[in-house]
């Protein structure tokens, strides 16, 4: 995919056009999301843990194409998600996980490159409340009703 001329307009003009098919593949296969789990035996005083991800799903026969975006991102990792119900092909899932890659990588790159659907709206929560979680906002009372409101905005198609 990449040109010789490592710093020539050739170079730039394919990388334009990987971005933009990164913006468009998320935007059609693409998920940001919070999602919210209880450890009664938390050292945390609040006892919840807040957990951001950034996920593309694909059909297994599609996973090269993760495999090119985890490779231009160079973060997060693809795992198999096996299914048994009526269809007939597992999923691969590229999933980033790790907060300063969130911040350094992902945010930052949808930002310079922003999506075109609804997820562009979502995207935003997700990147305010990962921001938010880098403050430590997460851990007191106040901030984490605050992060729950925002996700209460975010994928509105599902049930919460």
């Amino acid at each position: 995919m990449q040109s010789d001329n490592v710093s020539g307009a050739d170079n730039q003009q394919e990388r334009s056009v990987f971005t933009g098919w990164i913006v468009g593949f998320v935007d059609g296969e693409g998920c940001f999301t919070v999602s919210f789990f209880k450890h009664p035996k938390s050292r945390l005083r609040l006892k919840w843990q807040v957990f951001p991800e950034f996920v593309i799903t694909q059909s297994i026969e599609s996973k090269e194409a993760l495999e090119k975006i985890h490779e231009f991102f160079g973060c997060g990792g693809i795992y198999l998600n096996k299914r048994y119900d009526n269809h007939h092909y597992h999923l691969a899932k590229y999933v980033v996980r790790n907060r300063q890659d969130l911040l350094k990588k992902i945010i930052p790159f949808f930002e310079s490159h922003p999506l075109k659907t609804t997820k562009k709206k979502n995207f935003q929560y997700f990147a305010r409340i990962v921001r938010m979680m880098d403050k430590g906002e997460h851990l007191n009372k106040k901030g984490l009703e605050k992060i729950q409101t925002l996700t209460t905005k975010m994928n509105t198609r599902k049930f919460r």
